[in-house]
């Protein structure tokens, strides 16, 4: 017979194994990665240049990690469905230059130019989502598709030529301006690294707590099984790339304020960064798993080693090489991690 110490000691083994099965997932474990490998570029860049750890050069990498964080959060959202969205980049400039039209051009206040940014985002993610969800084009070519068109109508709308938001006052305020600051003049945080926390906070609550969040993470575990359960898959799936799309409108308001204009020849390139931060962190690919927090450290992965990088007079074509072997790294680190859940 087992004795009653046996059982418990069998319970409590049982437990501890069931506790560690949940805190070691592949997902826990390559957020756990994922921060190690800041911790120690931080580091080397430390020793490898005194510049690095000055004040100056710390608030350019959030400044930039702010922009392509939040391409990332938007991202996230559409990845665990098992989607990609490679229009991204160019819907950020699109917003920023409609944000352009509606200030700069027709001189309406700032409020309205906020909202017609993050509502062409909206309505830009709608139609990438119909593309995908009703007519059954691959996200792929859906959003590379729209990556074309939406580059296109910057330059259309915008006669290829920057808009400026000189008369447009305080608008530089959004990404420049500290908040922080003002209460503790020595910590000048910019203000488009609290809108990125911020987003962050409210991505991760709608992932964790809402029924937008549950579906997000059905569809990319089994599309399949969530159809025949009876629930509308082409509804969610619309309305989480119509959230994307509102995130990246944030974005445009950020890098459009960073700026203080609107570069309709901007934006192509950076969807691959907000991929890469997005797989670093721990999104698989194939969808079904992933986490904001994870994006976010992936975020300022590649802000501090681009920074990095260029402290130390990196050539700018060896940047693009060490930043394509990373993706392939973190793209087959991904399938991996499959591989042995």
């Amino acid at each position: 017979m087992t004795s009653q110490s046996d059982t418990s000691a069998l319970g409590n083994k049982k437990t501890f194994s069931g506790l560690r099965a949940r805190v070691f997932t592949p997902t826990a474990l390559q957020k756990l990665l994922a921060f190690g490998s800041l911790i120690l570029l931080l580091v080397f860049f430390s020793f490898a240049s005194p510049a690095f750890m000055q004040m100056d050069n710390m608030l350019g990498i959030l400044q930039a990690t702010a922009v392509n964080g939040v391409l990332a959060i938007a991202c996230t959202f559409v990845i665990i469905t098992g989607g990609i969205d490679l229009s991204v980049g160019t819907l950020m400039t699109f917003t920023a230059v409609i944000c352009g039209v509606f200030l700069t051009y027709w001189h309406l206040p700032m409020w309205t130019g906020v909202l017609a940014a993050i509502g062409t985002g909206a309505i830009c993610g709608t139609v990438s989502g119909t593309l995908t969800a009703k007519m059954k084009i691959p996200p792929f070519i859906a959003t590379l598709g729209m990556m074309m068109l939406l580059k296109g109508l910057s330059l259309v709308v915008s006669a290829d030529k920057p808009i400026y938001f000189t008369d447009t006052e305080n608008f530089y305020m959004i990404s420049q301006d500290s908040l922080i600051g003002d209460l503790l003049p020595s910590l000048p945080v910019p203000n488009a690294v609290l809108i990125l926390f911020f987003l962050a906070v409210v991505s991760s609550i709608t992932l964790n707590r809402t029924a937008l969040g549950r579906y997000t993470f059905a569809l990319g575990s089994n599309e399949e099984a969530v159809r025949l359960s009876g629930v509308n898959v082409d509804r969610w799936k619309i309305a989480i790339y119509g959230l994307s799309g509102a995130i990246c409108g944030i974005a445009g308001l950020l890098i459009a304020s960073r700026l203080n204009s609107a570069q309709p020849a901007l934006g192509q390139g950076y969807e691959l960064e907000a991929i890469a931060a997005v797989v670093i962190g721990g999104t698989s690919l194939s969808g079904g798993a992933g986490t904001i927090l994870g994006t976010i450290i992936g975020a300022f992965i590649m802000s501090v080693l681009t920074n990095g990088l260029r402290i130390m007079s990196v050539a700018q074509e060896w940047q693009i090489v060490v930043t394509g072997l990373i993706i392939i790294l973190a793209v087959y680190g991904d399938i991996l991690r499959r591989k042995k859940s």
